[in-house]
């Protein structure tokens, strides 16, 4: 992460483009499930992943750290759901897993930034 004196909005940092580059593999990944997935899988996997971004985006713009680190733990959370839907959809053979191995990877990034921010936050608590 950059130097906190150069972040002066949430799409200064590092954490939220991962998120956001997420949010967009997740929307290309699932154009490729069946339809009868349109108001199951697909729709809960986007808005979970769409809502990484979104809460470091809103606890950001929050006056209180307190309820920024709440907000990154709605993210963490998010992130953690993601990931069970897509270890599914490889069990339901929706997607294979070197589908998923890629993605998989940058979820794990995304929850150790999201972590060591945290832990940034709550040391000026």
């Amino acid at each position: 992460m950059s130097d906190k004196s150069n972040i002066t909005s949430y799409r200064d940092l590092k954490v939220w483009h991962l998120g956001m580059q997420i949010a967009e593999n997740i929307y290309q990944i699932t154009r490729q499930f069946p339809k009868e997935e349109l108001y199951g899988l697909t729709s809960q996997l986007r808005r979970a992943a769409v809502s990484i971004p979104a809460n470091i985006a809103e606890g950001h713009a929050k006056a209180f750290t307190r309820d920024y680190m709440r907000h990154l733990a709605i993210a963490i959370g998010s992130l953690a759901e993601v990931e069970t839907l897509l270890d599914l959809t490889v069990r339901l053979g929706i997607l294979a897993m070197q589908d998923v191995d890629e993605l998989t990877a940058i979820l794990g990034e995304e929850g150790r930034m999201l972590r060591g921010l945290q832990r940034s936050l709550r040391s000026k608590l």
